[in-house]
């Protein structure tokens, strides 16, 4: 009897092993499935007060973001490209991440002006390009995030220099009233748009919406709100000199002078945060929805659809700015760095 139990033993013994062993890939594709997401910003960061609080809110979100850089652009409010890298810097400094993460510059112009010229040594906008390049090309076990909250050009410009790139990455730019006209990031450089919209790469358009609440607009502060939840908070700087003078230590001061230098809109008076909802969107996608559409192109009279297209892209929409709020304002008073590798 003892050599026919034996076998019978041995079988439970290989389906135990083989049942830990199962139970340890499953938990190993769990903990995979938790890996941070790594992230470049790409921002026309003196152009209005959303970006820096965007890039605040990446810079502080490290149990979450890897950010291997940052890349700027010029739009037509907020001076040239120089004064969109200071005011980043500015930030950065702000953030303390000025020393661990590269900041560079991009396009001064549009598109369709500098594509012809991108195989050549330098061109303007190289430094940036050819670092979202670069990173594009790394390998990673997940896309490379391409966040562009002001105009494509940066973005679309390395796309046309290494179209290789287009399988490595997904872009989600915080731009367009979709399905309605107009939209500043949008207006900016309508060209890198399109083309972007006829090339196969992950596209997300997280729409603005001015005065609806179905998009990025409706996720609005008020100054009492920036009063009462920022001053203070981040972590302490060396002196930085503001945008409008002064000199902070923080963050959290910095974002209530921003917040005294601008105008608000509506009942009860309000400031949107759009960018800073573009990035909260890349952490926790159940705070906004999407939905699949067929690329249309923007021609000179608006939106033009495509029904028949078979490329397709995402479209975010119906925000859920308590939930976003609070995990900005959370985050930025118990921040954690991000690291760029």
């Amino acid at each position: 009897m003892k050599t026919k139990i034996q076998p019978v033993k041995s079988v439970f013994g290989t389906l135990f092993i083989l049942t830990i062993v199962s139970l340890l890939i499953h938990l190993g594709c769990q903990l995979q499935s938790g890996e941070k997401t790594t992230v470049i910003i790409d921002t026309d960061a003196n152009n209005e007060l959303d970006d820096q609080h965007a890039l605040a809110y990446l810079f502080f979100n490290g149990e979450t973001f890897i950010v291997p850089g940052v890349t700027v652009n010029t739009t037509s409010g907020g001076g040239d490209i120089n004064q969109q890298a200071k005011e980043a810097e500015r930030v950065m400094k702000l953030c303390t991440v000025d020393q661990l993460i590269p900041l560079k510059k991009g396009a001064n112009g549009s598109f369709n002006d500098i594509k012809p010229f991108i195989q050549q040594p330098q061109f303007d906008g190289a430094d940036a390009v050819n670092f979202i390049i670069s990173e594009a090309n790394k390998q990673r076990s997940e896309k490379l995030v391409l966040l562009p909250v002001g105009k494509l050009t940066n973005i679309a410009l390395a796309l046309a220099k290494d179209q290789s790139i287009a399988s490595k990455v997904r872009i989600v730019w915080l731009g367009s009233n979709y399905p309605d006209p107009g939209e500043y990031n949008l207006e900016n450089d309508i060209p890198a748009l399109n083309y972007i919209l006829s090339q196969d790469v992950p596209f997300e358009m997280v729409t603005v919406r001015y005065g609806k609440d179905t998009g990025t607009s409706h996720v609005y502060v008020t100054k009492e709100q920036i009063q009462t939840e920022m001053a203070g908070s981040g972590p302490k700087s060396m002196p930085v000199e503001g945008r409008h003078g002064g000199d902070f230590t923080s963050f959290g001061d910095y974002s209530v002078n921003l917040f005294e230098h601008c105008d608000f809109y509506g009942n009860p008076p309000q400031r949107a945060l759009f960018d800073m909802a573009a990035v909260s969107i890349v952490k926790n996608h159940q705070w906004a929805s999407k939905r699949e559409i067929p690329a249309p192109v923007m021609t000179g009279n608006g939106w033009k659809e495509q029904p028949d297209n078979q490329r397709k892209i995402m479209i975010w929409e119906n925000f859920d700015r308590d939930a976003i709020l609070a995990d900005f304002f959370s985050t930025i008073k118990k921040y954690k760095i991000v690291k760029s590798e």
